[in-house]
């Protein structure tokens, strides 16, 4: 690699540090705290991206001290130095960093639903307002979706999102936004009614991954890409979300939700409108934000040929995983014997405007399939076969621009070349260009830029009320219509009637093995 084309990683990373603030993260003591956001902050840290006023106020209904609490969160992040298959793996942790953060932190106990849990809290930010000098709060919900019209609104009660002078208050809600249409309006229309659009930050991790965020700069930035983003240019477009792992010991919440839900409205859309959405007039969050939105809300409404056509749901059986027997989902605990949830969704979707007239968008997601990996596939149109009539050659490469995701981010793009000798043999190849190649990264969790960007008041990686309904609008047909379940083996790329899906189109899914 030339070092000229790498700047620094320090200088290609650089940015202020975030105004001094107080985190209070309901639900403290959770997975998601521990696994992700203790470690974002601790990268955070490390980067030089928060201010000396730093607290971190975490609350939940379970009995601790402060010290007790900075020692469970000190154990886990001493884990992450030998798991090494979780979001964040490290070789070691920075004991200066971690310290750093250490003495911040402090505990809450109380109930999300009881008024007095809100007037202790008060009292402990006027604490922290007196001796820092500031006021600013975010107040992160790391709970379950039931208690975020709740919190807001003992929040707002308690005078806890008035934001007085220069000083902040911001929540940022976790997923699932609502579990349908209806109950995403209702929750929108909840905490609208007690605090500004501004305010809220519906947080996505999807949109922390550096490659989604770089869909932006590689359509925009590179006047190679931007004629050729549209109709005239590109055949169809795959958004792939593939885990290896099955519903684990979250059978009791998986049955009420399936992948449909946990996926297509949020993580699904989102890749979508990124990929698909108009330039915006400039990188402001409001306008980055309206036309994603716009994107969504032109999706094509499923009728009820499309339903039965265009949709196919999938549940994985007894199978093989990384060489290993896997039980089905039927198995699981808490699973119903009997279930119909669907742990995999492929559907095919248009959208009705210019730029996209008659170009399909085919999006699938499942557990317990061969390979880890969620891509963006790109296909262009076929090149004229008249010159090459007479070479051995029945049909070109397709030209396909991937978009790497995870776990290993990057850009790929394959073609067609001609293989050495004396006649004219085309063959595929592929160009590469891999994130660890040339920007220095230590290990995140996809929530570092997130929590910043809340922090400095960035909207532009969260959804707007609008966006997060047009999702929902988008899939509620499927939602309504009893779609047949298939069956599929664990191990395998899924249904045999989501390849049908595209082979009647004339096309197949890019291979996951």
């Amino acid at each position: 690699m030339d070092p000229r084309l790498c700047p620094d990683p320090a200088v290609l990373a650089r940015a202020a540090p975030a105004p001094a603030s107080t985190l209070v993260i309901f639900g403290a003591n959770g997975d998601l705290t521990k696994r992700l956001l203790t470690p974002s902050l601790y990268n955070l840290t490390g980067a030089g991206l928060l201010a000396d006023g730093f607290h971190v106020i975490g609350l939940d209904h379970n009995e601790r001290s402060d010290e007790a609490y900075r020692d469970q969160l000190t154990e886990a992040m001493q884990s992450f130095v030998a798991d090494k298959g979780g979001e964040f793996s490290a070789d070691g942790i920075d004991q200066r960093a971690w310290g750093w953060v250490r003495e911040r932190l402090s505990y809450l106990t109380g109930e999300f639903e009881e008024a007095a849990t809100y007037e202790r809290l008060a009292a402990r930010l006027e604490d922290i307002r007196r001796s820092a000098g500031h006021g600013n709060c975010v107040f992160y919900l790391a709970t379950a979706p039931r208690f975020f019209g709740t919190i807001v609104e003992r929040l707002a009660a308690a005078g806890l999102m008035r934001q007085e002078g220069d000083d902040f208050r911001r929540v940022v809600v976790e997923k699932p936004f609502g579990t349908d249409l209806a109950s995403a309006q209702a929750l929108n229309a909840r905490i609208l009614g007690l605090v500004e659009e501004s305010q809220v930050f519906r947080i996505d991790h999807f949109l922390g991954k550096e490659t989604v965020q770089n869909i932006l700069a590689l359509r925009f930035a590179n006047g190679i890409f931007e004629p050729l983003w549209r109709r005239d240019h590109i055949d169809h477009v795959q958004i792939t979300a593939a885990e290896t792992v099955g519903v684990e010991q979250r059978g009791r919440f998986y049955e009420a939700t399936g992948a449909l839900r946990d996926m297509v409205p949020n993580h699904m859309m989102q890749l979508l409108a990124m990929t698909a959405m108009e330039p915006p007039n400039s990188f402001d969050a409001d306008a980055v934000r309206a036309e994603k939105a716009k994107v969504v809300q032109a999706i094509r409404p499923l009728g009820a040929a499309e339903l039965a056509r265009d949709v196919v749901r999938g549940q994985y059986t007894a199978g093989t995983s990384k060489g290993q027997p896997v039980t089905g989902y039927r198995n699981e605990p808490n699973v119903a014997p009997d279930s119909g949830t669907e742990t995999y969704i492929a559907m095919k979707l248009a959208i009705d405007n210019w730029r996209w007239a008659g170009v399909p968008f085919y999006i699938r997601t499942g557990k317990r399939m061969t390979l880890r990996r969620t891509e963006i596939a790109i296909q262009f149109k076929q090149a004229p076969f008249a010159m090459f009539r007479d070479t051995p050659v029945e049909r070109l490469t397709p030209n396909f621009m991937v978009i790497h995701i995870q776990p290993s981010e990057g850009i790929s793009l394959h073609l067609s070349a001609k293989e050495p000798g004396p006649t004219l043999k085309l063959s595929g190849v592929q160009m590469d260009f891999r994130y660890a190649d040339w920007f220095k990264a230590g290990p995140s969790t996809g929530y570092e830029t997130l929590l910043y960007d809340v922090l400095v008041g960035d909207a532009t990686l969260f959804q707007r009320a609008d966006n997060v309904e047009a999702g929902w609008c988008a899939v509620q047909p499927i939602l309504d219509a009893p779609v047949a379940i298939e069956p599929y083996a664990a191990g395998s790329e899924g249904p045999d009637a989501a390849d049908a899906l595209l082979a009647r189109d004339g096309r197949h899914w890019l291979k996951l093995a």
